[in-house]
Order: structure tokens, then sequence, then C-alpha cells
């Protein structure tokens, strides 16, 4: 049997390519080939049974044999978005749910610190070696804020309960409510006060004073957030975007922000990544750009490594995944 352990679209990194050496070390009958380009995917990916990582539309066609693609992060829609074929076909796909979730929230609740308290501003002063304690008068508290979060399942709720820890009001709309609890053992998740549907997107905007997106991008979320309902928002709210570009219509982001609707935001995954140096988002003063890297801890990878190796012994024995996707839900 071969799997291909493959890179997004290019060669893996060194330490994929460590944890390469230990899977052949624990599973000797099992041919690993470590992904090159995606020219050399073509031929690869040929006689792969399984495929570990974010195959393009081209390389997906060009596999004959493959029976389960593991994608070594949370989000599917890259291949469900690019490849309309993975979804009627018979191959499972599983994901790496868990192990990002605690660093984007913590990320989250950075962004919102460095806006509520100007800490940017703070270290530009550092670095001039300016004091200006009156310069600080107005910082914003959190405590009695409330936080509106798009999505209940692992990111949003860690963001939930970091957010609870501020004293923040905690609202969370989700398109499967019932499923949170579920996953929860029948309980609403720590941290959230109130726990919504989805039909309630419209009135959760309305009284947040921080509106998170960490929802999956899918057919149904791909421009949810237009600018109507950026529109609903309060004058002066704060908007974070940490799961995926697309969800919001980032030109009517860029609007309210420039006509004051919006007080700030802070996003981290976009449309276009690189983000496009002749975007406006680079050189708003009241905005904070991340380059998609929120996640990105030594413990996070290390949790998707052990996620991948153990669904590759259960797959050995016949034993049920761990985190099969629903391909036509897109996560």
């Amino acid at each position: 049997m071969k799997v291909l352990m493959a890179g997004h679209g290019g060669p893996i990194r060194k330490d994929d390519e460590i944890f390469i050496e230990q899977l052949r070390s624990r599973f000797p009958d099992i041919t690993f080939e470590a992904g090159g380009s995606n020219e050399e995917q073509l031929t690869q990916v040929v006689d792969a049974e399984v495929y570990h990582g974010w195959p393009q539309r081209e390389v997906f066609l060009a596999a004959k044999n493959m029976k389960w693609l593991h994608v070594p992060g949370t989000g599917i829609d890259d291949g469900i978005f690019g490849t309309p074929e993975l979804s009627d076909s018979d191959i499972i796909v599983t994901n790496c749910r868990g192990p990002h979730a605690p660093p984007m929230a913590d990320h989250v609740m950075g962004m919102i610190l460095t806006i509520a308290h100007r800490l940017r501003e703070q270290w530009e002063d550092q670095q001039n070696h300016y004091w200006d304690t009156n310069k600080y008068n107005n910082l914003l508290g959190l405590n009695g804020k409330t936080i509106g979060i798009l999505a209940a399942g692992d990111i949003g709720s860690q963001i939930a309960k970091r957010a609870h820890g501020f004293g923040m009001n905690v609202y969370a709309v989700d398109k499967h409510p019932d499923v949170v609890k579920e996953r929860n053992n029948g309980n609403i998740p720590e941290g959230i006060d109130h726990l919504w549907n989805l039909n309630k997107l419209d009135e959760m905007l309305e009284i947040s004073d921080w509106f998170v997106i960490a929802a999956p991008l899918t057919p149904e979320t791909l421009g949810i957030i237009d600018s109507r309902r950026i529109g609903l928002m309060k004058n002066g709210a704060y908007f974070i975007l940490i799961s995926r570009g697309g969800i919001a219509d980032e030109q009517a982001v860029i609007e309210a922000l420039k006509s004051g609707k919006l007080a700030g935001a802070a996003i981290d995954s976009f449309v276009t990544e690189p983000l496009p140096t002749t975007s406006p988002f680079w050189d708003m003063e009241n905005v904070i750009v991340s380059p998609h890297a929120s996640a990105l801890t030594p413990e996070m990878w290390e949790g998707r490594r052990k996620i991948f190796e153990e669904n590759l012994r259960r797959y050995l024995t016949n034993e049920p995944f761990l985190y099969v996707c629903d391909k036509k839900a897109g996560f």
C-alpha cells in the first residue's frame, strides 16, 4: 500500500520529512512517498491508496487507486470547491479537528486586546521612547461587553471560553446547535451564555460589540456576511475574522471601516492569499492583518500528526475513522 504525503500545492517541509520517517518506522509494510510539486504529484498519485494533503483538482483526477483522503488541517473547502468530483466520489475524507482551536482562540483574544488597549500604539511609543499616560485615558474595557460568534464548533467554543473569562457576554449562532450540544454531553459549551440557531444571526449582529467569524467556508457560509448584515451591526462595533476568507464581503468591510460604521477589524484569513499589496487593509490604521498564521504552534502541528497516525492505524485495522467529513456540507 502506498501513502502519498503531500504538502499544500508544493514540496513538504522539513518537519514533515521527519514525520514521514517516524511513520516508516511504525508502519514498515507501507510505502510512504514524500509529495513533490503539483506536476510531480500527477505521477506520484496514480497508485496511491491514501493521500495526505490538499490535492489540486488535476492531481485528484490522476489518482486511480485513492480510497482515503486525509486533510492535515480543518478546512476542506479547497478540495470541495476546487474539485467537485471529490464530493461525488466514494473516497472518504477526514480532517484534523481540535488542535487548531486553542491557538486560534488565543489569537482572537490577542487581536481583541491589541485593539481594546491600543497595544500597537504603545509599542510604537516604546520604540520612539515616548511617554504620554494621558494619551491612553480612553482604553476599551471588555467586561460587560457583548461578543457574538458565528459558529460554535471547536474554534468558536474555545473563543467563548476565553471571552467569558474576560467578563464578556457571549452569544453564538450555529447551523446545528443540537450537534454542538451533543458533542458537549448535551450541554451548551462552557462560556457561551446564549446559543442560537443560524436564523438569529441578524439579531446577534445587532447586539454585538465584537463580532467574530469562526465558521468553516461552505457553499452556505460563502458571502453570508454581506453589506446588509454589516449594516445591522452597532455603530462602532469591531469585526474579527479568524476562520476563512470569503465568508464576509471584504469590500463591504472596507467601506464600513472607512465610514466609521466599524471602529476596527482584525483579519487572519482573506479571499486571496497572500493578501495583494494593493489591498486597502494593509494601510488602514484601525485594522490588524495577520498572515493566516493564528493556529501555527508546535502543539497544533503535533496534534495533527497524531490524528493522522491514529487514523492510519484505524484504516489498517478496519476501525471507524476519527473526524470523517461531510463532503456535501463541506466540513
